[in-house]
């Protein structure tokens, strides 16, 4: 009797559940616009190749490009308006010390009357006033330079968004054409990372216990594969069945169906 437990027992383990699975991208992606415009180039002759560096979709930015050289433009005529008056700043700093010294000595003279004096001492008040106006007048251009610094990362935003790269991935679909034009969250292309594969398989209940440490086969060949991921809650589509996903090396071909079983050796 226990001779045949065992035999049962070796015959369950090497007749493992076969499962099957297509060899499908690491990753695809839909990308969707972050804004508003015509695309105005879309090749769609690219689609099944690896994308460069160079964009495989533009947006019109034209606008955008200007608006981004001026905005450059003006930081710089501000920065040299507020070192400027920075200098202006710092020469009316030292006629202001020099006019409280001699107020200060004006003040405490008695054969100075006292309209010499009031003279004196509105002629510091207007230094003084002059000096903050200026101050004044630094720390507001440089809050415009700091909105301004934000606009000009919001148009590069914007330009690196009408401008679509995906060096290294595949694409996989165009989903738009020239001439069309498109608003925020439009569909534009689908890119596939081919830099690996995944297998995802639904395991039956018996088969999630210890699946990460168990050997996977491959159209009955042994690899040195493991289940990467395993969800220990079940599918909401499969019902009764528990997702694991298996990370292999980019094949030649993708989307072939591939037969796997996992096996306690």
């Amino acid at each position: 009797m226990k001779i045949l437990i065992m035999i049962l027992l070796m015959f369950s383990i090497s007749f493992a559940k076969v499962y099957y699975a297509k060899v499908e991208p690491y990753e695809v992606r839909e990308i969707s616009s972050n804004v508003s415009g015509e695309v105005i180039y879309a090749n769609e002759n690219l689609v099944g190749t690896t994308l460069s560096k160079e964009p495989y979709i533009r947006i019109y930015s034209d606008v955008d490009s200007k608006e981004l050289k001026y905005i450059k433009d003006k930081l710089e005529y501000m920065r040299e308006i507020i070192s400027a008056n920075e200098g202006v700043l710092d020469n009316l700093e030292k006629s202001l010390n020099k006019k409280r010294e001699n107020y200060k000595k004006v003040e405490s003279l008695k054969f100075k009357s006292s309209v010499e004096k009031d003279r004196e001492f509105y002629d510091l008040i207007s230094s003084e006033n002059l000096y903050l106006n200026t101050q004044k007048e630094i720390n507001n251009l440089k809050i415009q330079i700091t909105d301004m610094k934000l606009r000009e990362v919001q148009l590069q935003k914007i330009l690196e968004d009408k401008n679509l790269t995906a060096e290294g991935f595949v694409l996989y679909d165009m989903l738009v054409k020239p001439g069309q034009v498109v608003g925020v969250a439009t569909p534009l292309a689908k890119v596939a990372d081919v830099s690996k594969a995944k297998l995802i398989i639904f395991l039956d209940e018996p088969d999630v216990l210890n699946a990460e440490k168990k050997t996977v086969y491959i159209d009955g060949e042994k690899t040195s594969y493991k289940v990467s991921r395993l969800l220990n809650i079940a599918d909401s589509t499969n019902i009764s069945k528990y997702m694991a996903q298996i990370i292999l090396k980019s094949p030649k071909i993708f989307s072939r169906l591939v037969k796997v079983e996992l096996k306690n050796d």
